[in-house]
């Protein structure tokens, strides 16, 4: 979609030095009956070179091309406007331009409180550890847990404060068409926070969804071009759901932190540990399933809200497969699932394409 839009730029672009040609008698301009001077045809001129910048700014993916858009959009009208009869059809595609822009500026707007509140987290939490994750600090825990801990590679390697985590995958409502996404999240652990912004793809068009988790409070606020709101959610049914949340990303994600003493963990056998996780007066339940191995295949809790079916659903995140990444074995592949009545239902594939732990500051 991008790209065919970058070609409308383009091409609109180009017919401008039509109005060029005409002012300085290159060749004749017959579609142009009324004469346009040498500095009205200079305008034409810059104009199409504002409208290629903008479409190879678009072509490369630069969020700024919208400026140069606008600017293009606003030069073009003026001269069209001198030259109304000959080129009033160009208004359209000034029209469209222009929206798209706006509607990009809004997306980017909406996104920046994402990154607002990233740096806000990045303030408060400036401690990073300055301790080893030891083995006598994993022997509380149940014996299954302590093997998933060394097999992850955590032990003796530093403490974890924060994440940061880049996911691609598709996901979808029930009854719906999957759609394509990319997200980035920063986690915090010492004041249990979770800043998960995602765009998705439906239809060509990029909705950018944000899911933020600060002080026992969650909103998930999906918007489309950023705007327009789609779903608006949060409340008791919010705040316990993204608990849920933020504790699987802390046993998938980032295993060092699961020495938290915020978890009780209980010993069920040799494959399975329950816990449970407080933060502040909410607490959630979850049961972790390991294999031989020692890697956590399976994570499920009946305390996660189904915002779509407005029920209470038992939910999962199987994972499929492990991969080495920056020297932890976490997980590469991994489904989301609710467990309805009448069956399983994979809402959400993920595939981890970025983890970095304890870092000093952000870049956007």
């Amino acid at each position: 979609m991008k790209l065919i839009f970058a070609a409308i730029i383009l091409i609109h672009g180009l017919i401008h030095f039509m109005g060029f040609a005409k002012a300085f008698n290159y060749g004749e301009m017959k579609q142009l009956t009324i004469p346009i001077s040498k500095n009205v045809g200079a305008l034409w001129m810059l104009t199409a070179f504002l409208f290629i910048i903008a479409a190879i700014l678009l072509f490369m993916k630069k969020e700024n091309w919208w400026m140069m858009a606008t600017v293009a959009v606003i030069i073009s009208q003026v001269v069209i406007i001198m030259s109304w009869k000959d080129a009033k059809f160009g208004t359209i595609a000034n029209v469209l331009i222009l929206i798209v822009a706006v509607f990009s500026f809004t997306a980017i707007e909406f996104e920046k409180t994402f990154w607002a509140d990233v740096k806000q987290q990045f303030l408060s939490n400036n401690n990073l550890p300055t301790s080893l994750l030891t083995e006598a600090e994993l022997q509380p825990l149940p014996a299954p847990v302590q093997k998933y801990l060394h097999y992850a590679g955590v032990v003796n390697k530093p403490k974890v404060k924060n994440v940061r985590i880049v996911f691609d995958g598709e996901m979808r409502s029930k009854g719906k068409d999957w759609f394509k996404f990319r997200s980035i999240q920063y986690n915090f652990f010492d004041e249990p926070t979770r800043l998960f912004f995602m765009k998705g793809k439906m239809f060509g068009v990029t909705v950018p969804g944000y899911h933020h988790y600060i002080q026992k409070e969650a909103v998930m606020d999906i918007r489309l071009f950023g705007l327009f709101n789609m779903v608006k959610m949060e409340g008791e049914e919010m705040n316990k759901a993204e608990t849920v949340t933020l504790f699987n990303d802390m046993c998938l994600m980032a295993p060092a932190t699961l020495i938290d003493k915020r978890i009780k963990w209980e010993a069920i056998d040799d494959k399975k540990s329950k816990a449970i996780f407080t933060n502040g007066n909410i607490s959630i339940t979850a049961i972790l399933y390991f294999n031989e191995q020692g890697q956590l295949i399976n994570f499920t809790s009946n305390d996660r809200y189904d915002v779509n079916g407005k029920q209470w659903i038992p939910f999962s995140t199987p994972v499929h497969e492990y991969k080495n990444n920056n020297g932890y074995n976490i997980l590469y592949k991994g489904d989301a699932v609710w467990h309805y009545p009448e069956g399983e239902f994979v809402y959400g594939k993920f595939i981890l394409k970025e983890v970095e732990y304890n870092l000093n500051d952000f870049n956007n």
